[in-house]
């Protein structure tokens, strides 16, 4: 079960009953059945309107984000799903704080429940740092289920890597 590098923080439980469902080759069914199809986000545009909706409904008062893409360049392999970057420059006599967020590109494809969680996850990070109490507390209030999504998309990435293949890709 040490290959389960995506579930290493879950009980040696969770772990089991993972790893008997890739031993059946049932996983990918599970999250199929789970999330049935894909969201249709698949531009730049789309992306930063569906990011800039989640801001505005949550966290109106928050410095606004400057850039949302896709990005080909993050790897999951390298535990990030998404990125939030503070760029800052100085403007005038102003120090000013320009955020992005990139969103690895293997999401182009996948249910939206994963987008979401991604770019909640990101979003906090605006107001929140660190991975801490008070930053999953905000990650919860915009989005009550993102621990069941969290959750869900470390199964999908525990089943590519099991299994080489993307569940919602067009190239299945």
């Amino acid at each position: 079960m040490s290959s389960l590098k995506y579930l290493s923080a879950y009980s040696e439980q969770t772990r089991a009953q993972v790893s008997q469902l890739i031993a059946e080759d049932r996983l990918r069914d599970v999250l199929l059945k789970r999330y049935p199809k894909t969201h249709d986000l698949r531009t730049d545009k789309a992306l930063y309107q569906y990011v800039q909706e989640l801001k505005t409904e949550f966290l109106r008062n928050a410095e606004p984000i400057n850039k949302v893409e896709y990005d080909s360049k993050i790897h999951v392999i390298n535990h990030a799903l998404g990125l939030h970057t503070s760029i800052s420059r100085i403007q005038g006599g102003k120090l000013k704080a320009k955020h992005e967020i990139r969103v690895a590109t293997l999401f182009k494809e996948a249910p939206i429940e994963f987008l979401r969680m991604i770019a909640v996850h990101e979003l906090a990070h605006i107001k929140e740092k660190e991975h801490d109490k008070a930053f999953y507390k905000l990650c919860s209030y915009m989005e009550p289920d993102y621990h069941q999504y969290e959750f869900d998309l470390r199964l999908y990435l525990t089943e590519i890597d099991h299994s080489g293949r993307r569940i919602w890709s067009a190239e299945k």
